[in-house]
Order: structure tokens, then sequence, then C-alpha cells
């Protein structure tokens, strides 16, 4: 672990750790920022918010430690309840003393200790870049790692164009990404009104500037227990939900397709439809799913994934009974 030598002169990158109730992981996150093997300074943003669990506490333990490293927020009202969606862009971008944000939330971790190093070079090497990216592991709620279990959004390195980031067809993972500080200084309005924060970061930046993705590893997503795309959503509340999230995003990428003056419209239209075909797929709307506009959406599921839809939109009986049979042997287990 490196010595207690970094003071906000010449820091070159700011890590932005956001956390609630992160007790049993953040350590793991932390120790993933202090182990970073580079020749330049850097500090660890972190803004707790009001957590219940003993999350403040271990980050009044490493402060303690770093004291010249940590810098904490520590809520005593939880922001997220009083309305503020984006934690990041309220709280730690403003006060960012690196040249480049890198970005992490509490439940997630580094695993490499050049990914620092490897996506600051890069982008000090490259002035007109705005964003990089790299590819993560997925830890999943039992503890496993499983081979096929990646976020990898592309299969090499390599520049990625700002129609691909605003309509793309992978998740990016928020513990890969690097930005360019001065544009997280001057978000846009959309950025805030948007109650998902990366998406609308992920597009501003690609609006400002190139990305660039490293097909490397270098953390971890922690997921939690959820159920597959396949699970029947019966409550209306759940129904609400999917398209109160659909109208934020129709909002935002109409509010982007304006500031940008319709430069990307293309790409915004298809990012549209991908999310309404998402959410129809999660709400079980056969029939929409069925539509010729759905094919490309379709065709990007995964293939047992895709076998499965089919399975259901064609041969619904088949389906009916292959999933009742599921359901009961689960249940005798």
């Amino acid at each position: 672990m490196k010595e207690e030598i970094r003071d906000k002169e010449d820091i070159l990158v700011s890590v932005s750790c956001i956390t609630y109730n992160h007790g049993k992981y953040l350590r793991e996150a932390l120790e993933g920022f202090l182990m970073q093997d580079c020749d330049f300074k850097y500090e660890i943003l972190i803004h707790d918010d009001a957590s219940t669990d003993d999350t403040p506490d271990i980050i009044r333990e490493y402060e303690k430690k770093y004291p010249n490293i940590i810098k904490p927020i520590l809520q005593r009202e939880n922001q997220y309840s009083r309305g503020i969606r984006n934690i990041s862009g309220v709280f730690n971008f403003p006060r960012a003393s690196g040249k480049y944000i890198a970005m992490c939330e509490g439940d997630d971790f580094w695993t490499d200790p050049e990914k620092l190093k490897l996506q600051a070079e890069y982008m000090e090497r490259h002035r007109e870049c705005a964003m990089t990216l790299h590819s993560a592991c997925i830890l999943h709620s039992d503890g496993a790692y499983h081979a096929s279990s990646m976020i990898r959004p592309y299969e090499e390195d390599r520049p990625v164009s700002a129609e691909e980031v605003i309509s793309k067809k992978s998740n990016y993972p928020t513990a890969s990404l690097m930005i360019r500080t001065e544009y997280a200084k001057e978000l846009p309005e959309y950025y805030f009104k948007c109650p998902v924060g990366d998406i609308p970061l992920q597009i501003y930046m690609a609006s400002r500037g190139t990305v660039y993705y490293f097909d490397r590893p270098m953390s971890v997503y922690r997921q939690g227990a959820e159920g597959s795309w396949s699970s029947d959503i019966d409550s209306g509340e759940s129904k609400k939900k999917w398209e109160e999230h659909y109208n934020s995003m129709e909002e935002l990428y109409r509010d982007f397709d304006r500031e940008t003056g319709g430069k990307f419209r293309t790409s915004v239209k298809e990012a549209l439809g991908r999310e309404r075909f998402l959410i129809d797929l999660k709400e079980g709307r056969l029939k929409a799913l069925k539509e010729k506009k759905n094919r490309k959406f379709r065709d990007e599921l995964l293939p047992v994934e895709r076998r499965l839809l089919l399975l259901k939109l064609y041969c619904p009986f088949m389906w009916g009974f292959l999933r009742k049979a599921r359901l009961f042997f689960m249940n005798r287990s």
C-alpha cells in the first residue's frame, strides 16, 4: 500500500466513491483504490448518504490512516430521499482536484493495480479523449464467479464512437469509467433530472470528446439477487415503475437530442427503441415483442435468452409446460 505522501497539489486523478450501507463491501473497495501502482498523486472522495450500518465507521477508520488521500462527506440526512438522484454530480464532482475522475461505488471494487495508470496515461496522450472504460467481472450473490459472467461491451481494445455510446447493446461498468473533470464540472441539466446517473454522464462525455475502451477486466461488479429476464412481473406497482423508468429515459434522450442539435438523432431513436423493447420484455408484452421493428433487439439477446423468447412467442404451450415443470422441480428440491 502506498505511503501517505499525496496532497492536493498536482493531483492527477480524483476517485469518486458513493456509499450507502456498504459496510460488508467497503473495505474491499477502499483497498482496491489504495493498491493502485502509479507515479502520480490521486485522492479518494467518498460520499456516504447517511448509512445506518458501520459504513461511516469504516470511512473514519481509513480517513484517520490516510488523511491526505481519503476525503469524506458523511451525511446525517439521506440525500437520495430528499430527491437528489445523482449524488456523484452534486457532491463529489464539484470538489474533485484531479484532472480526471475515476468512478467506483462502495459495493464494487478494483482488481488491477495498473487500472488508474493505464486509463490516465491514455487520456494524457489523447487530449481529445473525454472518457475511458474497460470490461469487468461479475460477482454473483452466491459469491461465485462464472467464466461467462462478464460485462464486456466490446471484444478488443478500441475507440468507441459517440453513436455506439448513445445506443449501446451492453451496459458499461460504473467502476470502469474515467472521465475528464473539466466536463464533469459543467454537466447539463438533463444529467441532474435523470434518475439514472451513468447513462446521461456517458452520452454527455461522448458528445464532448472521444471514448476509448480497454478489453481488460480491471474491476468487479457485485450483482445482487435478481430475477431472470423471463420472470413475470405481476404487480401493478412494478409495471408502473418500469413505465416511469421509460418515461425518464425518453425525456433524457429527447433533451440530449435537443442539446446536440439532432446530431445523433438516429442513435437516440435506436436507444429509445431498445429501452422500450427491454421493458416490454420484462412486462411480457408478447404482441409488441413480435413486431418487426424489434427483430434487431431480439437478435442482441444472449443465445439462450433468444431461444427462450422465441419459444414463448411462437410455442406458448411448450413454454408454459417447461415453466411449470421447472417450478415443480424447484419446489421439490
